[in-house]
């Protein structure tokens, strides 16, 4: 008789474990709670009819550069990058922006006195990309089979965002970088910080920030077509409460964090495991906000059109600031922003002639402020009249995330902290395993973490049939 496994949580982790599960031979069975498989990866009509909004994740450097999704031949199941001329924008108060091109050979053009400085630090991993994404998408610490690209790497990943940019003669040139950092979520003090500046910068140089033509669900739906022409079906609307419900399945893999693992499993795990999940941390939350547009947004610096995705921070001063109050449990004047403009770039996302557009920003996790006034404030700083274009907006705290996510706890987006103290061992020792010998993790709360490549789902899974017996 053939093994089954439940898969619990159709996000992009689930779903690839799920695959890679099918791809052994399993019989597979993907329960999701929401009525649309996804996750954060599901776009939705969230302000008015025929505005396409993605619910979470919109622009996907990691998931155009993952190496499992990349092995699947996704485009036979549908799926369209789209790349914006210019892969990010970053406005500042004079009215220009820095822009950060895709070509690395522009890019060091265009930045001048540190253009040099940018090459040597992003061009060794660029220019080998595929054998980077490995080492830098698998559990640490692991042996590297590229050692010597992975010790370049390190002894600039290990530092703080602050460190790496002193390398940049120009103040612009560090308001860049900055922003790029600020995805790390901490503190642009921290050590590690760097490391989410230069990896973010590396993979636009290398693959893009594309977005998938129709949204992310087109990536979803991609993944769940592959399942289904080899026999598994995602089941939409199965809330799994506890595992002691569910058949009797070989394995469970729980694309969840670990605060769902112990609600799921908590019967059938130790009670120092139990302790151990319990002592997990997550990181800071977000504030989002959806726009349906009478027109595309009137940036100060129209080079801003030019890229799917915008920073809105000011100088590094400023967005070190705005990640500086969050750590500390404060909510910025000036918060640094996120911005997506997806219908620039792709007309199936809004009716003809109108636009959708999210922006969001880092807050403490699980803060019940509203700061629609300070995102909007920063949007109209680089395009005044931006609220005059609004036709709708949907507004989500990170309880109203967490309510459609239950992944998204207190709003944080990346699955947990991801600081130094949590970037080892992630949720715990056992990585992917429990200590149920049958019970599996594979959400972004294992290693590499947050970010929509799949590989989380894909390491657990391996763990798991190599554990199988």
């Amino acid at each position: 008789m053939s093994r089954r496994a439940c898969v619990v949580g159709a996000g992009p982790n689930g779903l690839a474990a799920a695959i890679v599960l099918t791809q052994a031979g399993l019989q597979v069975d993907v329960l999701e709670a929401e009525p649309t498989p996804g996750g954060a990866a599901r776009t939705l009509e969230l302000t008015l009819p025929g505005f396409l909004h993605d619910f979470g994740s919109a622009v996907h450097p990691l998931g155009a550069g993952s190496p499992f999704f990349s092995s699947l031949s996704l485009r036979d199941y549908g799926l369209e990058w789209i790349h914006s001329p210019a892969v990010l924008a970053h406005p500042l108060d004079d009215g220009t922006a820095m822009m950060l091109e895709r070509d690395l050979g522009d890019m060091t053009t265009s930045l001048g006195v540190d253009g040099e400085a940018w090459g040597n630090l992003m061009r060794p991993f660029a220019e080998r990309w595929s054998e980077f994404a490995l080492e830098v998408l698998r559990p640490f610490p692991s042996i590297p089979r590229h050692p010597w690209l992975m010790v370049r790497f390190g002894r600039n990943a290990l530092l703080p965002a602050t460190v790496v940019a002193r390398r940049f003669r120009s103040e612009r040139t560090r308001a860049l970088f900055a922003g790029l950092a600020a995805h790390s979520f901490l503190s642009l003090e921290e050590p590690l910080s760097a490391a989410f500046g230069i990896l973010m910068a590396v993979a636009a140089h290398a693959v893009g920030w594309p977005i998938p033509r129709g949204g992310s669900q087109s990536l979803t739906n991609a993944l769940c077509g592959w399942l289904s022409t080899r026999g598994s079906q995602v089941q939409a609307l199965r809330r799994v409460e506890t595992l002691a419900a569910l058949p009797n399945y070989d394995l469970f893999l729980c694309d969840v964090t670990p605060r769902q693992l112990l609600s799921l499993a908590g019967s059938r795990l130790s009670e120092g495991y139990k302790r151990r999940l319990a002592r997990y941390r997550y990181g800071p939350g977000v504030f989002k906000v959806d726009y349906a547009l009478n027109g595309r947004i009137p940036w100060k610096a129209s080079e801003c059109w030019r890229a799917a995705t915008v920073h809105l921070g000011g100088s590094f001063e400023e967005v070190a600031a705005s990640e500086q109050a969050v750590q500390g449990g404060r909510h910025a004047d000036r918060p640094f922003v996120l911005l997506v403009q997806p219908s620039l770039f792709d007309s199936s996302r809004a009716p003809q002639g109108k636009h959708t557009a999210w922006a969001y920003c880092h807050i403490p996790n699980g803060s019940q402020v509203d700061v629609l006034g300070r995102v909007e404030d920063q949007i109209e700083r680089f395009a005044p009249g931006f609220r005059e274009c609004v036709s709708s907006r949907r507004v989500f705290s990170p309880a109203n995330l967490e309510t459609m996510d239950a992944n998204l706890v207190g709003g944080d987006i990346g699955g947990g902290a991801m600081d130094i103290r949590q970037f080892l061992f992630r949720p715990t020792w056992r990585r992917y395993a429990t200590s149920a010998a049958d019970i599996y993790i594979c959400s972004s709360s294992t290693p590499p973490g947050g970010g929509v490549h799949g590989m989380c789902g894909y390491h657990a899974a391996k763990m798991a049939l190599s554990r199988l017996g």
